[in-house]
């Protein structure tokens, strides 16, 4: 049997709807797993969008990816289509509330709504190069956290080494130059062609780790999920250097397969409702004012 006919009946025999395979209710229906919520008015999305957003930030905070002044979030806004939201210049990701958060217009300076904050230029130029080219995303992360930092170095893409792997399988791309701090739209573009049409990580090679998503939520559990996978790989790169341990990959078959089911955007938002809960816990909704 050839094998992209075995890979087409693997598929084949899974439930239509990638997310339906992760979970399972009672036999009569009536348990039901709610994914991304609906909202009445684009006013309710918003506050919706920026709670869970300053939650994102928080997340960055406590897995310490916090450098200086280096790092940004970006959302669409719902209400004013062509403005996005973002973190301020110069506020800590673990102090981060919803009034703190800047909404910033097509022309890339500070809106009259949202908070009256100064907003970090590297963030302008990448997110809004991002945000034109790609209408299918909502998010967009980058921050220079320690394992993507330390594997963009080797302007390589991650290998499928292990099942979470897979997220990223034909989901990943590098920009393979450093051009400085990004202070031009030139450099945001270029990023921007890197990511290509569809995918949503990018490796910034002697820089760090992107990430978008259709939810703050799915663009911030990627992130991390990337960071983490940089860090198995210079363990595994590691491990196989010193003892002459060969690595054994997973298969193009098998990683398109799992990526089949476990690279879908409902079920990546909802990995990172387990964050979110944790931190309404932790915080007591600090975040939320």
């Amino acid at each position: 049997m050839a094998v992209d006919e075995y890979l087409y009946q693997r598929l084949n025999a899974l439930d239509k709807d990638p997310l339906r395979r992760a979970w399972r209710g009672n036999k009569e229906g009536t348990i039901q797993l709610q994914a991304v919520p609906s909202f009445k008015s684009p006013y309710e999305e918003r506050e919706w969008i920026k709670a869970h957003m300053a939650a994102a930030l928080r997340y960055w905070g406590k897995m310490g990816f916090g450098e200086g002044i280096a790092g940004h979030i970006t959302v669409r806004d719902p209400v004013l289509t062509d403005h996005y939201w973002m973190n301020p210049f110069d506020e800590h990701f673990s102090t981060i509330t919803k009034s703190m958060l800047v909404l910033v217009g097509p022309d890339g300076y500070v809106s009259s709504e949202g908070a009256q904050s100064p907003i970090n230029a590297a963030g302008f130029y990448i997110h809004s190069a991002i945000h034109k080219a790609r209408p299918d995303v909502k998010a967009a992360a980058h921050c220079h956290s320690i394992f993507g930092k330390a594997w963009s170095v080797f302007g390589r893409p991650v290998d499928m080494l292990v099942q979470d792997s897979c997220l990223f399988y034909e989901n990943q791309s590098v920009y393979k130059n450093f051009g400085g701090v990004v202070l031009s739209h030139e450099e945001g573009t270029n990023i921007a062609d890197a990511l290509g049409p569809k995918s949503k990580a990018c490796i910034l090679q002697n820089h760090g780790l992107l990430t978008l998503g259709e939810t703050v939520d799915e663009a911030v559990y990627l992130f991390g999920a990337l960071d983490r996978l940089c860090q198995v790989q210079l363990m595994v790169e590691a491990a196989a250097a010193n003892e002459n341990i060969p690595k054994t990959l997973i298969s193009k078959e098998d990683a398109e397969y799992t990526a089949n089911s476990i690279n879908e955007s409902r079920r990546n938002y909802l990995k990172f409702q387990l964050e979110y809960k944790l931190l309404l816990q932790e915080t007591g909704g600090a975040f939320l004012q």
